[in-house]
């Protein structure tokens, strides 16, 4: 008989791409992860992954497989929390995704706050480009996540902002300046992050009548600025929580561009991603008045 453990062991598979990242998830040896999937598809009478080199794939009923498995975990965890709810209490588990460079400035407290608050939730937190946060709410893989504002169609609640800075090596003549511009920035190989920052500065670009010199295109932060610290292009960054890198230096960007971000709920919210919104929306609105 299937149980939630064996599913929420293919969800680990899955989220994370293989055995051996979902067994350090869940804290299982990775035989024992082995041997949940094993059985569940023994149980299922089908492959639900195919093993490769680089990791695992899921087959087509696999897929359909962790759909079931996502709404069923999700379910067990919705009943126990709104049972407990009937006594006043938030039990059950925040899933929550940020993107990287909101975590420690902007999450982490608000996540010390609520852990005080609700000490018998558990917290999960995943860490993406805003394009991926966006897609893991809809597949209900996180309940919570950090996206850019104003979000369309979304329940959010305002969590702060980020001010875009201009990243460019330590010994260019960009590092002599005060302030750096757009048009300065298009004079030199340009490094675009795929993180979500793009969709803000971009934006400025256009109106500006700028169009960068695309060279590079990077998924990390750390990626972005060893690129810059050799001197290969220059780039845009959100300036809270840049970590310092021998090579490269930091401006302030004009037009002055900032990026507004929230915290955005699904509409199949648990009690717990519920309370973590009402959390965000009450700091704002006492900050307000």
């Amino acid at each position: 008989m299937t149980t939630l453990a064996q599913l929420e062991t293919l969800l680990a598979v899955a989220d994370h791409g293989g055995f051996t990242a979902a067994s350090h998830r869940l804290g299982l040896s990775q035989p024992a992860v082995s041997r949940a999937i094993t059985a569940l598809e023994r149980d299922l009478g089908l492959v639900l992954f195919v093993r490769r080199r680089d990791g695992v794939v899921l087959t087509e009923a696999g897929s359909v497989a962790v759909a079931h498995a996502r709404e069923a975990v999700r379910q067990m965890a919705l009943m126990r929390t709104e049972t407990a709810a009937l006594a006043g209490d938030v039990t059950g588990r925040l899933s929550l995704a940020s993107i990287p460079t909101a975590t420690a400035t902007l999450i982490a407290p608000e996540l010390r706050t609520f852990a005080h608050r609700h000490p018998a939730v558990t917290i999960r937190l995943l860490e993406g480009s805003e394009q991926e946060i966006r897609d893991w709410l809809d597949q209900g893989a996180v309940e919570a996540g950090v996206v850019s504002l104003p979000a369309k169609g979304l329940d959010v609640g305002a969590l702060g902002d980020q001010e875009m800075v201009a990243v460019v090596p330590a010994d260019s003549w960009l590092a002599a300046k005060d302030v750096v511009g757009y048009v300065d920035l298009a004079k030199q190989p340009f490094v675009r992050g795929t993180g979500g920052a793009a969709d803000v500065f971009m934006p400025v670009a256009r109106k500006a009548g700028v169009r960068f010199d695309l060279a590079f295109e990077a998924r990390e932060i750390a990626a972005t600025l060893e690129i810059v610290a050799a001197g290969l292009a220059v780039s845009i960054l959100p300036g809270a929580g840049l970590p310092e890198l021998p090579g490269v230096a930091v401006r302030p960007l004009i037009p002055r561009t900032v990026r507004h971000l929230g915290v955005a709920v699904s509409a199949s919210a648990s009690a717990p991603a519920r309370a973590f919104l009402d959390q965000i929306s009450e700091r704002m609105d006492g900050e307000s008045t």
